[in-house]
């Protein structure tokens, strides 16, 4: 039984928990309902939460148990001498599992009979073209080791499956029962219900909380990995940026981090300035018709993809700036070689981030309490000064919040940099002119890591591992930038009683 119809059963179960418990509250209060404790459909969630919940954390726990159990049992079995000639053991398993699957797709598409598969072999068939059949493509040859463990990991994933199937329906029922047998018109179904309600609330709002502590933790242990085999001082401190699968890189993060925040702040001179003013004028200025046809065109620009962003950079507005400031161009001077550079991404990332801002910073003017532009006229202030002097202050949480959400997106971003400002790292002690010059090309960190992470290099390498150092070096970049922020807000909230 699969997954998908295995949670449609507790489904099931729980539905029918749900109107047994139901009936049987009435019955035990001969139809009276008010005679009991608690309303007659908390008696029916009631009996659908026992019937359902525990066995859904079960399958959850045995779910990830197994992902974590299994190959790693395949795994220990496997040679040292394929593990080496692969290259590293996850590449291994990655190969022994896409065979595993391979086979079992063969098998659901009738390719193969099930009790066939014991006796394949790669001398007597051609496994590989059997796998590819059936849909799974295969990213090396398959040897007798590797299909031997395939079958090995099948094997136990479908034992695995089977205790797991028995394992939840057992639950579900026993859960479903115990629920009915204590249900009658004296009992407390109201809390119970309630109360699991509460817990689920806090397992939601927990999940984001062990979600980042999980991709940080990660990102830690790689990290590690990486300064085992790169020194830190280098990383840290280093000025060049040259990294080689073959040996002998530089891996040296301040061009990578200098890319990214200057391209970020010229990205906030255009998106800050524009997105607040057209706030402040959709808000206090613009007449109801003017704003209704404005604000949804203005947020238009948000559902824009950031690929068409970057070919706008690339195919537009790139050979734009070049035929201002390039050689030939309108202005007379010889300031850009390239369409691409600092400032064409800077720009077109800044129009990006105009709605970000302009659309937060309107819903957080528009929050502020009419009474307070009432009292400010009442006093003889005009309107340009009520929103200087009394919206803006008021808004100021707001307006930061607002402005660090397109701080972050903006360093963040990746497509818009790889087509607007290229792929070069600068180097500040070859060319000091070059690392602030902003038509120069530049690249950031997050480029960077894609460029690491793509292609088929393994993660034993600190060519492959600098990409999580960088991870977790834009992540440190951005809690800072948090931190700050929330310093801003508090220092400058007013408060009102």
């Amino acid at each position: 039984m699969s997954l998908l119809n295995l949670l449609l059963l507790i489904l099931v179960v729980a539905a029918l928990g749900y109107f047994i418990g139901r009936s049987r509250a009435l019955k035990s209060a001969k139809g009276d309902q008010a005679a009991l404790h608690s309303r007659p459909h908390h008696y029916g969630w009631n009996v659908a939460i026992f019937a359902s919940l525990p066995a859904l954390l079960v399958m959850v726990a045995f779910v990830l148990l197994q992902a974590l159990v299994v190959p790693n049992s395949v795994l220990k079995e496997i040679s040292p001498e394929l593990i080496e000639s692969t290259g590293s053991r996850s590449l291994v398993m990655t190969q022994v599992q896409t065979i595993s699957n391979g086979l079992e797709a063969a098998v659901e598409n009738g390719l193969i009979a099930e009790e066939n598969i014991a006796t394949l072999d790669v001398q007597t068939a051609d496994v590989r073209a059997l796998i590819q059949e059936a849909g799974v493509v295969l990213g090396a040859d398959v040897n007798a080791e590797m299909l031997e463990s395939a079958k090995t990991l099948k094997d136990r994933v479908k034992k695995w499956s089977f205790i797991r199937n028995i394992l939840i329906v057992v639950i579900s029922l026993a859960g479903l029962i115990y629920a009915i047998i204590r249900t009658n018109k004296d009992f407390r179904a109201r809390n119970v219900v309630e109360n699991s309600i509460i817990a689920l609330l806090v397992a939601a709002a927990s999940i984001a909380i062990f979600t980042t502590i999980g991709i940080v933790l990660s990102m830690t242990f790689e990290t590690l990995r990486f300064f085992e085999l790169y020194p830190a001082s280098q990383y840290f401190f280093g000025t060049q940026w040259a990294a080689n699968f073959r040996g002998g890189s530089a891996l040296g993060v301040l061009p990578l981090l200098w890319g990214t925040l200057y391209i970020s702040l010229i990205a906030l001179a255009v998106a800050v300035p524009i997105g607040l003013f057209a706030a402040i004028y959709l808000s206090e200025y613009a007449s109801p018709l003017m704003r209704s046809v404005a604000k949804p065109t203005l947020e238009v620009l948000a559902g824009i993809p950031t690929i068409v962003y970057g070919l706008f950079a690339l195919t537009t507005f790139g050979p734009f700036l070049l035929g201002l400031f390039g050689k030939g161009g309108a202005l007379g001077v010889e300031w850009m070689a390239d369409g691409r550079s600092v400032l064409t991404a800077g720009i077109v990332m800044g129009i990006m981030l105009i709605p970000f801002v302009s659309s937060l910073s309107d819903d957080i003017i528009n929050s502020v309490p009419q009474a307070m532009r009432d009292g400010s006229y009442g006093l003889g202030a005009t309107q340009s000064e009520t929103v200087r002097q009394v919206i803006l202050p008021a808004a100021l949480p707001g307006v930061v919040g607002a402005i660090l959400l397109a701080a972050s997106r903006a360093i963040g971003e990746t497509m818009i940099v790889v087509m607007g400002a290229g792929a070069t790292a600068a180097i500040f002690y070859e060319s000091p002119d070059r690392f602030i010059n902003p038509f120069e090309i530049m690249t950031t960190i997050t480029t960077r890591i894609v460029a690491q992470l793509t292609g088929d290099g393994a993660f034993n390498s600190p060519e492959t591992l600098v990409a999580f150092a960088l991870g977790l070096t834009l992540f440190c970049l951005t809690l800072m930038l948090n931190v700050y922020a929330l310093y801003i807000v508090r220092k400058y909230q007013e408060r009102y009683v």
